[in-house]
């Protein structure tokens, strides 16, 4: 056995792992919509493949240390010239260390092509969002059920009605919709939409009539979003027209109004640092 061969192999298998996992959390869906929808890649859930991934940078990091040690004789022979003489600047080692300076910076000023990456994956977890729904508000899946309806302005006691009907099980009003969901083998979301009135009863009882691009009337669907949309400033401004059933010429005509100069594939946190808002007051504006 020898501890230099299998720091080696350690080192690229461990190398091979967080290729994985970081192509998992590059993907994983910001965290207010991986604990709404109960997100998992793989049988594993954000959390633990964020865990996983430190875990095993670590063990990477120790592996690279430890080969560079048993491997260092042929690691400085390459900061060396054609005479044999020791030198740190070599042509070699200024091609390496331009090309990290490079990538570092491009990463710090978001500059092509590094922000195609950053956008890349910020478009890829707006996807996400769509395609699993946010939570009417930040953490509502660690909400009693007392509070969650309280603050969505359901009644406590038809939504109660709703899940039992729905097939959920619970014990008090007091159980987060989290703990309910575990104990159901679903996911917090489907808690909320088990209790959520039918559209056409919130529709008849309101006189209001549901919208072409939700189905659902718009007081719902302002309950569903809740008081304060979250994530808004990772989007475009047409993305938060298509998730929150917003027209876009209206919305840049509001904009415009109020002497703000908006496109639809701009940033709203671009836009919105631009003016000194915040993209909570765009988004206000744009409703």
């Amino acid at each position: 056995m020898k501890i230099k061969k299998i720091t080696s192999i350690t080192a690229m298998l461990s190398f091979l792992v967080l290729i994985v996992n970081s192509v998992a959390l590059y993907i994983v869906p910001q965290g207010r919509v991986a604990h709404w929808a109960d997100w998992r890649f793989w049988g594993l859930t954000r959390e633990e493949w964020a865990d996983q991934h430190i875990v095993i940078g670590v063990l990477f990091l120790l592996a690279i240390f430890l080969h560079t040690y048993y491997n260092w004789k042929p690691f400085v022979s390459y900061l060396k010239n054609k005479v044999r003489q020791f030198r740190l600047f070599t042509l070699d080692f200024n091609l390496a260390l331009l090309i990290t300076a490079v990538c570092t910076v491009g990463a710090y000023f978001t500059t092509p092509p590094f922000n195609w990456v950053l956008d890349a994956g910020v478009a890829i977890k707006t996807t996400a969002a769509v395609k699993y729904g946010e939570p009417p508000y930040g953490g509502a899946e660690s909400s009693s059920l007392m509070d969650f309806t309280r603050r969505i302005g359901y009644d406590l006691a038809e939504s109660s009605e709703r899940l039992k009907e729905a097939g959920i099980h619970f014990d008090n009003e007091r159980q987060t919709l989290k703990e309910i969901a575990k104990i159901n083998q679903v996911s917090p979301q489907k808690v909320y939409l088990a209790m959520k009135p039918a559209i056409k009863e919130v529709s008849d009882s309101l006189g209001e009539t549901p919208t072409r691009e939700t189905g659902e009337p718009p007081s719902v669907q302002a309950s569903a979003s809740g008081a304060m949309p979250s994530g808004l400033g990772r989007k475009t401004v047409a993305e938060i027209c298509q998730a929150y059933g917003i027209d876009p010429s209206e919305a840049l005509k509001k904009l415009e109004a109020k002497g703000i100069d908006a496109h639809s594939n701009d940033k709203v946190k671009d836009v919105a640092s631009k003016y000194g808002k915040s993209p909570l007051d765009l988004y206000e504006i744009m409703k």
